[in-house]
């Protein structure tokens, strides 16, 4: 089992940029494909993006395309997220998690406490 601790999160103004990260700790970090998901009040927890145990494919829900980019660092059992140009619409608690494969972005086991981003207009 992994687990997760989540940083990074802050408040910022729209376009502006943060970079999340997910420290991991547990055995099979390195063979876990890994998701980055985010809720915002009086929402769902929603799919943001997932990244493959090699790194070499990674997956995004449209509404981050072309400004968020995942990544991994498998020596530091550490995913991160670069969010840029960010937008109000960002505005959530971000989570990591491993998920079955960069495809498939069900999650596998517990939450961690997430972090809060907070993007004003």
């Amino acid at each position: 089992q992994v687990q997760l601790v989540e940083s990074g999160g802050g408040l910022v103004q729209a376009g502006g940029s943060l970079r999340l990260s997910c420290a991991a700790s547990g055995r099979t970090f390195r063979r876990d494909a890994m998701g980055w998901f985010r809720q915002a009040p009086g929402k769902e927890r929603e799919f943001v993006a997932t990244i493959s145990w090699s790194g070499i494919s990674t997956d995004y829900v449209d509404s981050v395309k072309d400004r968020f980019t995942i990544s991994r660092d498998n020596a530091k059992n550490t995913v991160y997220l670069q969010m840029n140009s960010l937008k109000p619409e960002d505005t959530a608690v971000y989570y990591c998690n491993a998920v079955y494969s960069y495809r498939d972005h069900e999650p596998i086991g517990s939450w961690g406490q997430g972090t809060q981003v907070t993007v004003s207009s």
